[in-house]
This record gives structure tokens, C-alpha cells and sequence, in this order.
């Protein structure tokens, strides 16, 4: 009987902890000057930080999409690909032209699992376009969007994030602009999604209670 009723303590400890909310300054970060954002009013924008060379980002693939898949309809998801070196940027580009060539939902994984699992680079032009051509377009359209002018413009616009964000690594979750959570601050990269759907209830609340307010 003593046994049993520990056990009910344990399971309600371990409850407990699961839903307490996460507090700001250890379990995740609050920006003094918030990153503009941009979805619409009554949106709110969660942005996942990466680098397709980081191993770390590679692992939060699978938890993350299965995350992103149940989010409700006001939450914009966003990715965001990291520019803290050269190798980044090239990988940057890459992203940026596989969206404006309207090949990223078919591209994001498999340039992972090409660099995690088949153990390819991907950061020469020509590796890239070629790795492109197998999704239906061409290595001359695939080499003219890396090389466009709007996505140098997407980069630097990523630069200017980044700066914003304070980040000093990937990856990371940024909800609205201004709460960043990392793999250090959340404890693991399975806990920053938990993270993000309670700061995001919790960005959810503060708004309907400043509702309230300019109601009375």
C-alpha cells in the first residue's frame, strides 16, 4: 500500500513538472528589442533557427515536424536558415533558392539526409544545382536562383535576423520574435517544442487579457 501511494506521488510530481510553465531567463530567452515579425495581427510567428551542417538541427527535424504538423491555425511557422559563416551562407542560399524555385517542400529533408546520411558537402554551386535537377528543374535555373538577386536579398534580410536574435548557435526556436529557446536553455532538443507551445499559449493569454482591458 505504502508502495502504491509513493508511486501516485511520483506520477504527480512528475506531472506537475511537465506542465509547469517555463521561466523566462532559464528555460528560455526574452529579447529587450523583439525581431519584427511578419505575420498578420492575431498571428503569432514561431521560427525555427538552422544550419543544414549542424547535427543538432538534424536530430530536431523529426520531433519538430511532428510538432508543427498538430500547431493550431494562428500559429505561422517559419524556418529560418543560419548565416554565421561561409559554408552557412552557402547552405543559406541553397534554401533560399529552393523556395524561390518552389522545390522546398520536396527538397528540405533530403538535403539533410544528403549531408547526415550520404555524407555530402553540398556547399559547391555545381554540386547543388545538380542535387536541384533531380527535383525538376535545371542546374541553369538552379544556378541563376542561388546567384539572383533576391536571394542575396533573403540573406542579408537572415543576417539582420540573426543579429537581432543574439543567437551564438543553432538551433533554435524564436516565438514571436522575442522569446529564444535553445537546446541548453530547454534541456534537450525534444523539450524546446514543449517550450514553444507554452509560450505560445502563454503569448496567447497575455493578448485576450490586454483584450479584456481595452474592453473595460
Amino acid at each position: 500500500m505504502l508502495k502504491q501511494w509513493m508511486a501516485v506521488v511520483a506520477g504527480l510530481s512528475l506531472s506537475t513538472l511537465a506542465l509547469a510553465a517555463p521561466v523566462a531567463g532559464e528555460d528560455y530567452m526574452v529579447l529587450d528589442t523583439p525581431v519584427e515579425t511578419g505575420v498578420e495581427n492575431g498571428q503569432i510567428e514561431v521560427t525555427e533557427v538552422f544550419w543544414y551542417g549542424c547535427p543538432h538541427c538534424y536530430d530536431l527535424e523529426e520531433p519538430l515536424n511532428t510538432w508543427v504538423e498538430d500547431l493550431s491555425e494562428d500559429v505561422v511557422f517559419e524556418r529560418l536558415p543560419a548565416t554565421m559563416g561561409e559554408t552557412w551562407v552557402r547552405h543559406a542560399a541553397a534554401f533560399f533558392a529552393a523556395k524561390q524555385l518552389g522545390i522546398l517542400d520536396q527538397v528540405h529533408e533530403d538535403f539533410f539526409d544528403a549531408i547526415h546520411q550520404d555524407g555530402k558537402k553540398l556547399i559547391d554551386e555545381d554540386d547543388i544545382a545538380a542535387f536541384y535537377s533531380d527535383y525538376g528543374v535545371t542546374e541553369e535555373d538552379a544556378k541563376k536562383a542561388l546567384n539572383s538577386f533576391g536571394v542575396k536579398s533573403q540573406i542579408n534580410q537572415a543576417h539582420a535576423k540573426m543579429r537581432g536574435y543574439q543567437l551564438m548557435g543553432v538551433p533554435a526556436l524564436v516565438v514571436e520574435g522575442r522569446y529564444v529557446i535553445t537546446p541548453s536553455s530547454a534541456g534537450s532538443l525534444e523539450n524546446m517544442p514543449q517550450i514553444a507551445s507554452a509560450l505560445i499559449d502563454q503569448e496567447r493569454n497575455e493578448r485576450s487579457d490586454s483584450e479584456q482591458a481595452q474592453g473595460e
